[in-house]
């Protein structure tokens, strides 16, 4: 059993993570960054769950760049192949849950 107050997790590094659980190769993990990621295709689907701070996220449907503003408490979720990027607005923890290995 563990409690995680994610409001004051920080790493040392933009995109570093506290891993939580791991269930049968799916993987729960909080991020701390202020920097954005990088472009790119999940190997599975991806549940991306901001919990403070506020995320521009990015991503390609049909071929077409899309933006969108993710609040506090707001969940962005990537099929397969979705492609996306994540740029925080300022400091940001987000919960991520995806299969173990993916980008």
């Amino acid at each position: 059993m563990e409690i995680i107050r994610s409001k004051t997790f920080k790493s040392e590094r933009a995109w570093d993570a506290k891993d939580i659980a791991n269930m049968n190769g799916i993987t729960t993990r909080l991020h701390w960054t202020d920097q954005p990621y990088k472009w790119h295709i999940n190997n599975g689907e991806e549940v991306f769950a901001v919990l403070d701070g506020s995320v521009e996220m990015l991503f390609k449907e049909n071929g077409i760049e899309q933006s969108v503003l993710l609040e506090t408490g707001d969940i962005f979720y990537a099929s397969i192949g979705t492609e996306h990027v994540a740029h925080p607005c300022g400091e940001a923890r987000i919960l991520v849950v995806e299969s173990e290995g993916s980008v």
